[in-house]
């Protein structure tokens, strides 16, 4: 029988964020793969709630609080993984906030606080991933790194200035971390994720911002706006972006590094 590429059998997975949306769609979505996860975040509960609800489906996943910004903790819920699971081959970077903000009345405060949730711990991961994935570290099997970053670290958006550069950074970080990694001879592959407008908490609050701002009268006005901005004419889903972070975990992706994929509904098409 040919060998199944997708599968995540005895494959081992981290995912920050994991209390909700797209975090939450990607833990059951490796999981389902056969993947054993930990489910990280910030708030216990949620992703408490996350693991809860896989394994009552059978699947094999732990929770742990993590705070993504702080740099002892990464260390900590790698070994904790680790030890849980006896490894680690997968880091979905998917913690993440969201700011919407005409540019002119935004604060250095926010610009500094988006930056060091989204970014700074991007990098944190990607650290301290690869210190425990690379041949001499405690994992040693090489592995998949997936950055979450957004359609809007690709293209110009209304309110989204301060966000946007966040999730522009995050996908030129990925692309060095991906050639440097390969020059090191790790074997760990990086990419990144761009999801489009997702039906998520982060995706309403999107919304909303465009109605107070007064780019538009109504959520009504907002919800056409994006779809008739959007080919396929609807919001994403966030499973369907899961979909997209499984693929770059498996060895289906093994000759895929460095890359960007859309998830937008053909909005950056355009």
């Amino acid at each position: 029988m040919s060998q199944n590429y997708f599968s995540l059998e005895n494959k081992v997975a981290l995912v920050t964020g994991a209390g909700a949306g797209i975090g939450a769609a990607c833990v059951s979505a490796l999981a389902a793969a056969g993947a054993r996860v930990m489910a990280t975040d910030i708030d216990a509960t949620s992703c408490s709630n996350t693991a809860s609800a896989a394994r009552e489906k059978g699947m094999l996943v732990a929770s742990m609080q993590q705070d993504v910004c702080d740099e002892s903790c990464w260390q900590e819920v790698i070994d904790a993984t680790l030890d849980e699971f006896g490894g680690f081959d997968i880091l979905v970077n998917n913690a993440g906030i969201h700011s919407n903000c005409l540019l002119e009345a935004d604060t250095l405060e926010n610009l500094q606080r988006l930056y060091r949730v989204n970014v700074d711990s991007v990098f944190l991961g990607m650290k301290y991933a690869a210190m425990a994935m690379k041949p001499e570290g405690s994992a040693g099997q090489g592995g998949s790194i997936v950055n979450l970053s957004s359609a809007a670290g690709l293209m110009g958006v209304p309110l989204e200035s301060a966000y946007g550069s966040t999730k522009g950074a995050v996908r030129l970080y990925t692309k060095h971390a991906a050639v440097e990694f390969a020059a090191l001879g790790y074997g760990i592959r990086v990419n990144s994720v761009h999801p489009g407008v997702i039906e998520t908490e982060m995706g309403s609050s999107l919304l909303d911002g465009f109605v107070n701002s007064g780019l538009v009268e109504s959520l009504e006005q907002a919800h056409e706006m994006i779809q008739n901005l959007t080919p396929l004419g609807r919001l994403g889903k966030a499973e369907e972006v899961a979909s997209v972070v499984h693929f770059l975990a498996s060895d289906a992706a093994s000759y895929v590094t460095g890359a960007e994929y859309v998830v937008d509904g053909g909005a950056t098409a355009k």
